[in-house]
């Protein structure tokens, strides 16, 4: 009876935690509230922002289009064309290269010094390859032209942090979450290095947005904490990036008139950890997902539909632009 009476116990303490836990940080116990009213004209610098994200997106998955190792002329095109872009902006770029299957695959990063380099670095980055078959306009040229324009629009600010822009190869199966995954190897070089890394921002699929009432679909249990429209940014991250997480749902929402949501939730949970934010915890950086849900909203998710012509480029700006801040906020 005593050994009854103690698994039981064990079990309600269990229960409780895990209730407390999980429960505290869904998007109902984030700070403060959601945008719920009609969104503003976009002002002169959001609409110049939304120009320059549909270009890159249309360069990325119109004109070059899909980009793996299968398509490795095209891999190389994004990179070039990425590198193309920060050298624009008068940035050093420099390169993480590694090979796979005889080819050189590359991760591309420049840095936006700080005033105390002993605060170490904010990593905000992308991926730019797809999977096989499809263009990749949301997933993820969305991801890599809002990195793009953050570097672009961030390259004057004094910040106390420095922040690194990165651009990552080999997200997608059949490397995800494995050796030659390229955020993966990118982290584990940074962490070789000794480079104090204070937090990861992972910019995943941000253009795909719907007002049709049930757009947004969620996995399995805890659709009832959250909206059924699809309208909303997602900042998403495992319970020991929490901190990070409710810091930068605090600060878009204080900046940014556009519906987010926010959800610390177990690793192991059905897309919680789909992007390069999953690399950046196995070297123990707290990392966060910023995303539009990708496969629980966009119907053209992994798709040869995923083109530059599905995507919301007003919106991508209005999130561009929250994002600035909350990496400001993370930089000071």
């Amino acid at each position: 009876m005593k050994r009854l009476l103690k698994c039981f116990l064990i079990f309600v303490v269990a229960i409780v935690a895990i209730y407390f836990g999980y429960s505290e940080y869904r998007s109902f116990r984030m700070p403060s509230h959601s945008y719920h009213h009609p969104l503003d004209s976009l002002d002169n610098f959001q609409a110049h922002v939304r120009d320059h994200l549909r270009e890159h997106v249309q360069m990325l998955a119109g004109q070059i289009g899909e980009r793996n190792l299968e398509h490795y002329d095209h891999l190389e095109a994004a990179a070039a064309y990425i590198r193309q872009q920060l050298e624009q902006q008068d940035y050093k770029v420099s390169e993480d290269d590694y090979t796979v299957q005889g080819k050189t695959c590359r991760s591309l990063y420049v840095v936006l010094d700080g005033s105390d380099k002993s605060k170490g670095v904010i990593v905000v980055g992308a991926h730019y390859d797809t999977v096989p078959g499809s263009p990749g306009a949301d997933d993820n040229a969305s991801g890599v032209a809002a990195v793009l324009e953050l570097a672009r629009v961030m390259k004057n600010e004094g910040l106390t942090r420095s922040v690194m822009f990165a651009f990552f190869p080999n997200e997608e199966m059949p490397y995800f979450q494995s050796e030659n995954m390229g955020s993966l190897r990118f982290a584990r070089a940074l962490q070789q290095q000794g480079l104090p890394m204070t937090a990861m921002i992972s910019v995943e699929s941000i253009g795909y947005y719907s007002d049709q009432p049930h757009s947004q679909k969620y996995p399995p249990g805890i659709a009832s904490f959250y909206p059924t429209v699809g309208n909303f940014i997602g900042f998403v991250g495992d319970l020991r990036s929490r901190d990070l997480l409710r810091q930068a749902v605090r600060t878009f929402r204080a900046s940014t008139h556009f519906p987010s949501e926010g959800a610390a939730l177990p690793g192991w949970m059905e897309g919680a950890s789909w992007s390069d934010h999953w690399a950046f915890r196995q070297a123990g950086v707290p990392a966060i997902m910023v995303t539009d849900t990708a496969p629980f909203r966009n119907p053209h998710y992994h798709k040869a539909s995923d083109k530059p012509d599905v995507l919301d480029y007003d919106k991508m700006a209005r999130v561009t632009v929250g994002l600035k801040h909350v990496i400001e906020g993370q930089a000071q």
